[in-house]
């Protein structure tokens, strides 16, 4: 108990003022980056895609950096802690995933398009819809993913800076949401990788610190750790917490069919997910060739799966060291795990560290998010279908700016009202919209000749708003204690994850969609297509038709 009342006394104390001094040096010295870096932001490909000026290597840090979002450092450690094996298939999702994107869709991506992934989508077929479809899906998989991103700041200010109340995590919210907005503003795609880059580096630098801590607690022994976190759960005042065996699987998805239906929904959405993230594939367009795409892929895989086989050692060693209890009793519940852990094997300090490093997680990850979002609409919906192409840099430019200061307000407002979901479980929605509304397509369009506009449309809209209908009626937003609006009950859909459902359908929708359709595609397009895709020759002519 006397351990417990030191934690508490230091988060009232001597932590919040440690936790934003060490966050202010990062923004700061962050700014200072996005600020030189947006110097040279002269053209759209400049402002959208870095001026394609990044190696392999150091894409593929920026990539780890927009990936590893607070669902992994934050939401991932916090599930291993709480349900053991369970938690950690949101890492082996999440890696495996890369394969996918590696062998598919990395580089026939980068040789078809020039800045976004309707670029490539409309390549072959009717512009206008198909741009418009492409935005809308990229626009609703990036407020998603954004919506995890600031409950996760609204969950880990609350632990921080002892922010109980509901109003002050708003604010705090909000105050992440305008930060985001001035690096989008000011850097553009340049200076968000940047950012990406330095955070990657201290995310990846951080938990390794930490695993490398946990295993001197324990003499270095791995079943040591697992031990211990079985007996910490076993030991717990909670029933449902106690009964779990945490190191075999089944504690979060065993028992009933639709538990089990639930995790095999959620294992396609995260496995098929990441090669339909809109601004994953735009990272793509940041890099001079092919092969440096495919390079930083390869990069990015490797700095992944390092930190996700930390993830295993942070879970379980906050399982074993801070205990269950504590971790769900925390303002941050599941999502304090790694702060919680951080606190008790370096104090006052690692804590700051580690926190500051999150919070960049976090602004990092909603700044390539938004400028990802703002791309789409000014390059696909303005550019290509008000203006019909005929449009100037500068204009794109300014309309992807204004953009991203209204996806910013939005997010927001959606970030506060998701505060205090597991965010792990917010972006495998993400990921399941991705999944279905943009992979399909993508597929098709890469590799079937037969294709259309009509199957094109089937697909993304099918996928799309099956979806978004299936998450609204399941019961992660009605009819339970955890839910978003635990109030109300309106949960007809069974499963949490609609990704089962939802993904063969948009498949399917694409196969009837493209033989109920006129065959409208121009041969010779379709073939100079084939040919770009696999040779890159022509790929930075990759403009409206």
């Amino acid at each position: 108990m006397n351990h417990v009342s030191t934690y508490a006394a230091a988060a009232t104390v001597g932590e919040p003022a440690a936790n934003i001094g060490i966050f202010a040096v990062f923004v700061a010295i962050t700014m200072v980056v996005v600020i030189r870096a947006s110097r040279n932001n002269a053209t759209a490909a400049d402002f959208f895609t870095g001026g394609r000026g990044f190696s392999g290597p150091q894409n593929g840090i920026a990539i780890a950096g927009d990936y590893l979002s607070a669902a992994s450092f934050l939401g991932i450690a916090g599930a291993i802690a709480v349900y053991g094996y369970d938690g950690f298939l949101y890492s082996i999702g999440f890696l495996v995933a890369w394969l996918v994107a590696l062998l598919l869709v990395a580089e026939m991506l980068r040789n078809t398009g020039k800045f976004t992934m309707a670029d490539v989508l409309s390549f072959r077929l009717k512009q206008g819809p198909v741009r418009t479809a492409a935005a809308l899906t990229t626009l609703a998989v990036s407020l998603f993913y954004l919506l995890a991103q600031m409950a996760g700041a609204g969950g880990l200010v609350a632990l921080l800076l002892d922010i109980s109340s509901k109003s002050g995590q708003a604010v705090v919210i909000a105050v992440v949401g305008v930060l985001m907005i001035v690096y989008v503003l000011v850097g553009g795609m340049k200076g968000t990788t940047w950012v990406q880059i330095i955070k990657a580096v201290l995310l990846i630098t951080g938990a390794a610190l930490m695993t490398v801590m946990v295993f001197a607690k324990f003499g270095f022994n791995l079943s040591d750790i697992l031990g211990s976190a079985q007996e910490h759960v076993t030991g717990s005042k909670n029933k449902a917490v106690a009964a779990r065996d945490v190191l075999a699987p089944g504690a979060q998805y065993g028992g009933s069919a639709t538990s089990k239906l639930n995790f095999l929904s959620l294992g396609l959405a995260l496995v098929l997910g990441t090669a339909g993230l809109p601004h994953v594939l735009m990272r793509f367009y940041t890099v001079p060739t092919a092969k440096e795409a495919r390079r930083s892929v390869v990069w990015a895989i490797g700095l992944i799966g390092a930190f996700y086989l930390f993830t295993l050692v942070l879970g379980y060693g906050a399982a074993a060291i801070v205990g269950p209890d504590r971790i769900l009793a925390a303002a941050g519940g599941q999502n304090s795990a790694a702060p919680l852990l951080a606190f008790e094997l370096g104090g006052v300090v690692l804590l700051g560290i580690i926190s500051a490093v999150a919070f960049a997680t976090i602004l990092a990850v909603v700044a390539g998010l938004t400028i990802t979002a703002a791309t789409s609409f000014a390059h696909d919906i303005y550019a290509g279908v008000i203006k019909r192409g005929k449009v100037d840099d500068h204009k794109q430019v300014r309309v992807s700016r204004i953009t991203a200061v209204v996806i910013g307000v939005i997010a927001i407002g959606l970030g506060i009202l998701a505060n205090g979901q597991n965010i792990a479980f917010l972006v495998a929605l993400a990921f399941a919209v991705a999944a279905a509304a943009n992979l399909p397509t993508i597929l098709y369009s890469l590799f079937w000749k037969r294709f259309n506009t009509t199957g094109a449309l089937f697909s993304m809209y099918g996928g799309l708003i099956s979806t978004i209908v299936l998450i609204v009626f399941s019961p992660a937003v009605s009819g339970n204690k955890t839910a978003m609006l635990p109030s109300l009950d309106f949960d007809w859909f069974p499963l949490s994850n609609p990704g089962i459902v939802s993904i063969p359908l948009a498949f399917a929708l694409g196969i009837i969609g493209t033989f109920l359709g006129p065959k409208d595609e121009n041969p010779a397009v379709a073939a100079e297509m084939e040919v770009r895709s696999l040779t890159g020759v022509g790929a930075e002519k990759a403009v409206v038709h």
